[in-house]
């Protein structure tokens, strides 16, 4: 789909602050299906000239949902409990060098920060609480901890079962995983690390999970699965003292395995191969393979896009894989059926609108694991942006006993409960559950009409506090 190349330009300066709902395929100058723009922030806005990867975190005392975005000289903290108007805190300074790599992810109420060919960056630790306390923002954070174990790492993840970090491509244990305590997060400790004896040894990405699938024989191991360039390793890293691989697998058509995620019941595992489109020129393919047996994988299928986007990070959050897609920004795909070789898309935000050509560029990374469905995207050129699939508000209370109209409205909606239904309290929510109005007092007991002074998007009118009905401002 060819897309005007201007408009990239346009939101590369400019901070949106309101939500643009997905309307016959676009919201705003994004393309879109049935995903609405929450809110943006620009990297002028953020002091930086590229964005890479993003994690979140949602604070359990306080509730409020926080989106980390990494950029070429720091790490971003954005607090996002109001999706439609988000604060940017302010930044995390780079450790030593800018860079175009940057990767987080959290544990225990800290974010764990590393990078690569950013000199002696080594892993950063930042206490995520401090985020509470943030009265001007934007500020300029300090580190809590600093990790000297290696200088770069190209990427780090966690397993938060265990409370073990494993960095990835740094220059020790052959750019294999790198094992790190963090159980004490502000006292991280070196705990070995893994070298695959079969085939390439560099992890590019990996995941690691306490394992609790098909395989028997494995059940609560701690399972390593590294994206080794030409191949994916699978390694029982239980014992950190003896690691142990227990498989390799290759496919056709290599161009450098990137980086890939287990389905939820730790069967079936996608991969992405970040050159594979770029070099061979189909459309954007995901590789799926069948974990039964960890000992033995087998090649299940692929998966086949609609755009000729190069895939870089995708994730799966219960029966759906949300990929970041380079230049086709965020690609929501179906694997409800994925047993039966039955996969599609269902949904799409394209973060970067003109063009889905197979090269670099566009949605870096996503993050879709927020419980409010909130999902960010980390955009190279546009920034961070929140993003929410449409219609996905649930009713408070009973079935609506009311009429209102219109619907969409704009500037007046009028509310009837007919004859026999007598008005006492009507209350509007905006998408979070923010009550933005009230009203209790009314001139006709049976219908009333109130003006709308609110931004465009999705709200919840409730009356009577039992019937609830889903109010879509334009």
């Amino acid at each position: 789909m060819k897309k005007l190349l201007f408009l990239i330009v346009i939101v590369s300066v400019l901070q949106v602050n309101s939500q643009t709902l997905c309307k016959n395929g676009t919201a705003g100058s994004f393309p879109c299906n049935d995903y609405n723009l929450m809110s943006q922030i620009s990297l002028a806005t953020m002091d930086a000239s590229l964005a890479n990867d993003s994690w979140g975190w949602t604070d359990a005392t306080t509730g409020k949902e926080y989106a980390i975005v990494g950029l070429n000289n720091g790490t971003a903290f954005i607090d996002i409990s109001d999706a439609i108007n988000p604060v940017y805190l302010g930044k995390l300074p780079t450790a030593d060098k800018e860079n175009d790599w940057r990767d987080i992810k959290v544990y225990k109420d800290h974010a764990f920060v590393v990078a690569d060919f950013a000199g002696d960056h080594g892993m950063q630790v930042f206490d995520l609480t401090k985020l509470r306390n943030v009265t001007n923002p934007p500020v300029t954070f300090r580190s809590d901890a600093k990790y000297t174990g290696f200088d770069g790492a190209h990427n780090i993840v966690i397993n938060e079962d265990s409370g073990f970090a494993y960095a990835v491509g740094t220059t020790t244990f052959n750019g294999g995983a790198h094992f790190i305590n963090i159980q004490d997060p502000k006292n991280p400790v070196e705990a070995g690390g893994f070298v695959s004896d079969r085939g390439d040894s560099y992890s590019h990405d990996a995941q690691v999970i306490t394992y609790s699938g098909p395989d028997t024989e494995h059940i609560g191991k701690e399972i390593l699965i590294g994206s080794n360039q030409i191949e994916i390793v699978i390694a029982d890293v239980s014992d950190k003292n003896n690691p142990v691989t227990l498989s390799t697998m290759r496919y056709r058509d290599v161009g450098y395995t990137h980086q890939g995620w287990f389905t939820e019941d730790h069967r079936y595992f996608l991969l992405g191969d970040e050159l594979d489109e770029l070099a061979i020129g189909f459309n954007t393919r995901t590789i799926i393979f069948d974990f039964e047996d960890l000992d033995n994988p087998k090649f299940h299928m692929n998966y086949t896009g609609l755009t000729s986007a190069t895939d870089h990070n995708g994730y799966v959050k219960g029966d759906k894989f949300y990929l970041a897609n380079y230049q086709a920004g965020l690609r929501v795909v179906d694997i409800s059926d994925i047993a039966n070789k039955n996969i599609s898309e269902i949904g799409f935000f394209d973060s970067f609108p003109s063009n889905d050509s197979a090269s670099f560029g566009g949605a870096w990374n996503v993050y879709p694991f927020f419980d409010s469905g909130n999902i960010v995207i980390s955009d190279q050129s546009s920034g961070f942006l929140l993003v929410r699939q449409s219609n996905t508000l649930s009713d408070f209370g009973t079935k609506p006993d009311f009429v209102m109209y219109p619907n969409p409205a704009q500037s007046k909606l009028v509310i009837d409960g007919g004859n026999n239904f007598q008005l006492k309290k009507i209350e509007i929510y905006s998408i979070l559950g923010e009550k933005v109005e009230e009203v209790i007092n009314f001139d006709t007991p049976g219908s009333t009409s109130i003006n709308l002074g609110y931004a465009t998007g999705i709200y919840m009118v409730r009356v009577n506090d039992t019937a609830t009905k889903k109010l879509v401002i334009e």
